[in-house]
């Protein structure tokens, strides 16, 4: 299993060709009370860096950016009832959505937990 994190603050967990795409404590800590999220569609396919989603705060809104390039093959429709789960759990039960990597390689271009530890101090 590899975690790999973005500098727009998302998170990716990659088991075999399938990643687990969330936003990270650090992202959830500026953005506040997470209360909407807008999950990308079960099927599409993005490339690497495409917004695929948006998370609402009642501070604001940004952007969901496809850490890697894939088919979306999953969403967390808990998150969808419950948006609250990307501020109380943002590493597990917060996730957003489940990607088939059509890319791997683009994995190497993110940063480890080291380096965005680095990059958020």
């Amino acid at each position: 299993m590899t975690l790999k994190f973005t500098p727009d603050h998302e998170w990716i967990r990659v088991e075999g060709d399938v990643g687990t795409v969330g936003i990270t404590h650090h992202a959830q800590d500026a953005l506040g009370d997470v209360v909407f999220v807008e999950l990308p569609e079960v099927g599409k396919t993005y490339a690497q860096k495409d917004v695929a989603g948006v998370v609402e705060s009642v501070k604001a809104a940004a952007d969901v950016y496809m850490p890697v390039s894939g088919e979306v093959i999953e969403v967390n429709e808990a998150l969808r009832a419950d948006p609250s789960l990307a501020n109380s759990d943002p590493l597990g039960a917060g996730w957003f959505f489940k990607v088939r990597l059509s890319q791997p390689a683009e994995l190497d271009t993110l940063l480890d937990e080291t380096a965005y530890g680095q990059l958020t101090q």
